[in-house]
């Protein structure tokens, strides 16, 4: 399947997550939608990226995560090489984690 098809499939999940502001209204949609394994799958991807981001190397995040060699290489792929998803998500999460911890006592 393309990335077109997908788009189409996806597109009302991604329309309505747009137009929320509540985290909490996110996750229990997300909840809802996809199994506990499927959450902790999705959770593990992102957890894996950040790892790579800070140059952990592969025998830990394995370690850590449990991720077999090939996803995590495949992560490693989207992160350096394919696009920059993974790279945008994760410099958006530290400017507003600083957005958010500016003006207070560390």
């Amino acid at each position: 399947m393309n990335n077109n098809e997908l788009k189409i499939i996806f597109d009302d999940i991604i329309t309505y997550l747009s137009e929320i502001d509540d985290k909490e209204e996110i996750f229990n949609f997300l909840r809802d939608l996809l199994s506990e394994k499927e959450i902790l799958e999705f959770s593990k991807r992102f957890q894996v990226a950040k790892m790579l981001d800070k140059k952990i190397s592969y025998k830990v995040i394995e370690e850590k995560t449990q991720m077999s060699s090939t996803t995590i290489a495949r992560i490693s792929k989207f992160l350096n090489w394919w696009n920059n998803w993974y790279k945008n998500a994760l410099y958006k999460l530290n400017f507003l984690s600083n957005e958010h911890h500016k003006g207070h006592w560390s």
